[in-house]
């Protein structure tokens, strides 16, 4: 997933920050990015939206407490990375 150049047409990529970072990974090569295991294990965080501490397990996830997206893009999963959807963002 290195070197990932598939930004969308408004520009939105794995170097994104907020809301259009979750937007890429959500949409990552055909939606298959969000859902797979972070390669190098679980990162803690904590929720952006409420303070909740909780696991991103996979590159798009959402808080327990409150249900508020989280996403940290494959080519740089680290807990500092992790970026939130804001405040009413949802996903299906």
């Amino acid at each position: 997933m290195s070197g990932c150049g598939c930004g969308s047409a408004n520009g939105a990529g794995p170097f994104s920050k907020g809301r259009e970072l979750v937007e890429f990974v959500y949409n990552a090569h055909g939606g298959t990015v969000r859902d797979q295991p972070i390669r190098q294990g679980p990162l803690q965080t904590q929720c952006q939206g409420c303070g909740e501490p909780f696991e991103l397990q996979t590159y798009l996830g959402k808080c327990p407490q409150c249900g508020g997206v989280h996403a940290v893009a494959p080519m740089n999963p680290t807990a500092e990375n992790i970026q939130f959807g804001g405040k009413g963002f949802n996903i299906e």
